[in-house]
């Protein structure tokens, strides 16, 4: 099965230094000798390992036990289940929070007493027209602007933004025009406590030219901005594919992360014996940092939902 991607869901379609940008340039490359292609292989075929899962979920009634780490749950994932009933097995789980909801979502959550972990604010930017390309900057301040008051009104803590596809840009002048539309956004950010989340995605998969495809570009543009409301998503399943090594990166640089995402690596589906990841071991490498945001599952699924979704949640209730 051919996961779909966010996009499709929603819408029907020691890193800084002056030697970095060169080495994510190279690495972006396949690096020396590399064709950076990988083989085909069965995506769903179960991989032997060690691992394993020690954590059994119940099959009903609450599965969140320690709750070190907070955790959410993608929208765009469960489409294909009511809001309202996604709303309610959720706060059965013991979660508080559902990620990646439009403004027009957010009130459905009240009643269950739930929040948006992460919201889209209207106009704040595509994956593929983002803050790297200056004609983008005043409909994407604009609509962060509206954005930003209305999400702080609602208890969200977080908006998503984009770095944009690159288009043949270099690297550093994309990187400049980042944090030239995001100092512009930073004061409102700052006044109404809401985090501006500039998302890391994969470019050799699922999203072709990304320009924020690596998590040392990310903590650049962050650092340079300089405000704490501008901060790193860092998508764990796109991060994977790009570099790997992830608990030394999320333990190196956890200060500019608001966000963390999840999902199977390959395939983006549960997280489960058919992928890489040692998720649990990473969700506690997550807690011990004194993390206090959110990790938000955004795998597909392609067993029974639900029951995928509270396998994951017991996975990294550490």
């Amino acid at each position: 099965m051919r996961p779909i991607s966010r996009r499709q869901a929603i819408f029907g379609t020691g890193l800084a230094g002056a030697g970095a940008l060169m080495a994510i340039d190279t690495a972006r490359a396949g690096g020396s000798g590399g064709t950076g292609e990988s083989p085909q292989l069965d995506e769903r075929a179960p991989i032997d390992s060690a691992r394993a899962n020690d954590a059994a979920a119940p099959a009903t009634g609450r599965v969140v036990t320690k709750g070190r780490l907070k955790q959410s749950v993608s929208r765009w994932c469960y489409q294909k289940i009511a809001l309202s009933d996604l709303a309610a097995a959720v706060k059965d789980m013991g979660l508080t929070a559902i990620d990646l909801l439009k403004e027009d979502e957010w009130d459905a959550l009240k009643p269950y007493g739930l929040l948006c972990s992460m919201a889209y604010a209207t106009g704040g930017g595509t994956i593929a027209d983002g803050l790297n390309d200056p004609k983008n900057h005043d409909a994407i301040v604009k609509g962060l602007e509206a954005g930003i008051p209305k999400a702080a009104k609602a208890g969200i803590p977080n908006v998503i933004t984009f770095f944009g596809n690159r288009r043949g840009m270099d690297l550093q002048q994309g990187l400049d025009n980042c944090v030239t539309g995001l100092n512009r956004i930073k004061k409102a950010a700052e006044d109404a406590g809401v985090t501006v989340c500039l998302e890391v995605l994969n470019s050799k998969v699922d999203h072709k030219d990304y320009l924020g495809d690596r998590s040392a570009y990310g903590v650049q543009v962050v650092k340079a901005v300089g405000s704490p409301r501008v901060k790193v998503l860092f998508d764990i399943y796109h991060m994977q594919i790009m570099e790997g090594d992830l608990i030394r990166t999320i333990r190196d640089n956890h200060q500019w992360i608001a966000h963390y995402h999840t999902g199977g690596v390959p395939g983006r589906h549960e997280l489960d014996e058919t992928q890489e990841v040692n998720w649990r071991a990473v969700a506690a490498a997550i807690a011990d940092t004194g993390f206090a945001g959110y990790m938000a599952h955004e795998f597909v699924p392609t067993r029974d939902p639900l029951t995928s979704l509270r396998e994951a949640v017991a996975l990294c209730d550490v």
